[in-house]
This record gives structure tokens, sequence and C-alpha cells, in this order.
């Protein structure tokens, strides 16, 4: 095996155990929060961790996050198809936008503004997928719609402190993280 090879090794090495530390940090974050309704940090996490380390390692990320949490919170099918949806889709566009912005310390406002609408678009994709599961009523449907909207604000809030205070810290860290890969 020459030199070269033995580089490509310890590459996907170092880049596997870093996905699984990142994932079992998020599941970790999103464990210690869950008794807090409405209060989340994996949305940074994610936004981050794809505007760093790009569209494809970000959506390999959202997939074994959004399986292996099952281990953790138990087997929903309607959670599975939504985690798997919603965090692919905001794997896929911060990792694009990773690529477009290369200061993103004065897009701050720009990051922190599509982290909410992806809040928003979270609930709304749930919004969807489990009156659609389930085969709900129509009115069913639009009960859980209203009642979606208790936690979407705390959400929304909690998205955009999160988002504002720690995306600079946490860029810093996968930054200097990716340059080790």
């Amino acid at each position: 095996m020459g030199n070269k090879d033995n580089q490509k090794i310890t590459h996907t090495a170092k880049e596997c155990a870093f996905l699984a530390v990142f994932v079992a940090v998020v599941i970790a974050v999103q464990l210690a929060l869950s008794f807090l309704p409405g209060v989340e940090l994996v949305t940074v996490f994610f936004v981050c961790y794809a505007f760093v380390m790009g569209w494809k390692r970000g959506m390999f990320a959202a997939t074994a996050f959004s399986l292996l949490r099952q281990m953790v919170f138990g087997f929903f099918p309607t959670v599975l198809v939504l985690y798997l949806v919603y965090y692919n889709l905001l794997a896929l566009g911060f990792g694009l936008l990773g690529k477009k912005i290369k200061n993103p310390i004065k897009s701050l406002p720009i990051i922190v503004a599509l982290a909410c609408v992806g809040t928003v678009c979270f609930t709304l994709i749930d919004d969807v997928i489990t009156p659609l599961w389930y085969a709900y009523s129509a009115k069913a449907t639009r009960a859980y719609f209203f009642a979606s909207l208790t936690v979407l604000f705390p959400q929304i809030i909690c998205t955009a402190v999160s988002v504002s205070c720690l995306f600079l810290p946490i860029w810093k860290v996968f930054k200097g993280a990716r340059k080790k890969l």
C-alpha cells in the first residue's frame, strides 16, 4: 500500500471519528434539553457543521443523527421521516450557503434569519407529515397545526438567540477541526 493510500485511509478514519463525535454531541445536547419545550441547540450545531464541512458531510451527519436518535428517544416513524427530510434540507441549504459566504461574521444576520426560517419549516413539515401519516381528519389537522404554534414561537426565539450567540464560536471550532481532517 502506497503512502497516498495510507493518507486516504487516515483522512477517512479522521472524518468518520469526527462525524461520530459530532452526532454523539448533538444527540447528547438534544437529550439534555429535551425536557424544555421549544428549547434546542441541534439547529445551531447543524447549521455550523454544514456551513463549514459542506453539504455532503452535513447530509451524511443529518442522516446518521436522524437514525441514531431513534435509539435514544424511541422509534417514531413520523419523527424519523421529519428528521430525515428536515435535517438533510438544512444541511444542504447551509452547506451551499457556506460555499457562498466567505465571511460569516458580516453575514451573521442572514445566517440567523435563515436558521429561523428553517425552524418554521421544521414545524410546517411536521404539520404535513404527522396528519398524513395518521390520516387525521381536516379538523384534527387544523387542531394539530394550531397546537404546534405554542412550541414554534419559543423555538424561533431559541434559534435566533442560539445562532446569534453560538454560531461564531462553534464555526471557529469546526473550521479548526476541518483543517485537521
